[in-house]
């Protein structure tokens, strides 16, 4: 898929009377206006204070610290009990056959964030791409970001870079890394791999800037608990290549022998919504599976729904109100 085609796919433009009722759900007549009712279940339990449940750590924020570490231990037993294999052997050799190849841009300016964070950022993908580059995913075995980078320390180089934590955008060792695996997961959506665990961010932190990939399709990242795994179900084996460049992080999969399919991944559905005065974002992960020697299309397959509360006021985008349905005025 294009860069000019996804740019394109995340343009929004004002709907029609029908697309509304149709797409959106916003009744005709109503401009900008959505009914509880007319919500997705994914947005329901997102958006409604009364079903919306905020874990203890973000009620009082002293015990989050406690929460990390109690998730630690559960996983660090979880690894000592588990018979999984992990990929872990690498070489320097590439395989024949390129499967996907994608480049995301180093520098970005987000928001209001100072760009010192970006360049330390650099630094830290540098550090954890020397963890990944060139390891093989033979049949059977499982990709574990966790595993293979570990934690990222002051003590192996890290340095203060912006991490997304507990609903805050904040300095801290290691931050940025998750782009490393924002680009592996985007890459292994091309691929016949199989993604077992991925976590996204609860929030959306800054407007689209420069934005290529669409939105939804990143990941969190917190050692050692909050992972992104994938694993071989087929009978080739893969290779992930990473490395930082002058401008860009760099990424390719490569197999030994060619893939029957090939994919094409795109989003869907895309809205906000206001709730009061909070905001929030919504859309949906598409991937379209295609028969390399025919071209035909196979299957579409829903990758995720996702629903996230907006940390800024969004601007030049439709924004639909969410309204209790007595609000709305009476059929004609």
């Amino acid at each position: 898929m294009s860069d000019t085609t996804v740019s394109r796919a995340l343009e929004f433009s004002e709907p029609t009377d029908t697309e509304r009722s149709e797409s959106t759900g916003v009744t005709p007549d109503v401009a900008w206006r959505v009914g509880l009712e007319d919500l997705t279940d994914a947005e329901r339990a997102r958006v409604l204070p009364a079903v919306r449940r905020r874990r203890w750590s973000e009620r009082m924020p002293l015990l989050y610290p406690l929460a990390v570490r109690y998730h630690r231990v559960l996983k660090r037993l979880e690894w000592m009990r588990s018979s999984t294999p992990y990929a872990r052997l690498r070489q320097v050799d590439e395989l024949p056959v390129r499967v996907k190849r994608h480049k995301s841009l180093l520098l970005r300016q987000l928001g209001e964030t100072e760009m010192w964070m970006q360049h330390n950022k650099v630094t830290n993908l540098k550090l954890a791409c020397a963890q990944v580059d060139g390891l093989l995913i033979r049949p059977g075995e499982t990709f574990s970001f966790n595993k293979l980078v570990g934690n990222a320390t002051r003590r192996k180089g890290y340095r203060k870079g912006m991490r997304l934590s507990n609903g805050q955008a904040r300095p801290g060792i290691g931050g940025g890394i998750c782009q490393l695996a924002n680009l592996l997961h985007w890459m292994v959506l091309h691929s016949p791999l199989t993604v077992t665990q991925r976590s996204t961010h609860s929030f959306d932190p800054f407007p689209d800037n420069g934005r290529v990939l669409p939105w939804g399709v990143g990941c969190s990242i917190v050692y050692n608990y909050v992972d992104l795994q994938f694993r071989n179900d087929t009978d080739q084996t893969f290779q992930l290549r990473v490395g930082v460049g002058d401008r860009y992080l760099e990424g390719e999969i490569f197999a030994d022998v060619p893939a029957e399919s090939s994919y094409r991944v795109f989003s869907r559905g895309e809205r906000f919504l206001r709730v009061g005065a909070e905001y929030f974002r919504r859309n949906e992960i598409w991937r379209t599976v295609i028969d390399r020697r025919t071209g035909t299309t196979v299957r579409d397959e829903l990758i995720r729904e996702n629903v996230a509360l907006v940390k800024y006021v969004p601007v030049d985008v439709p924004v639909l109100d969410v309204v209790p349905p007595q609000q709305y005025p009476p059929s004609r």
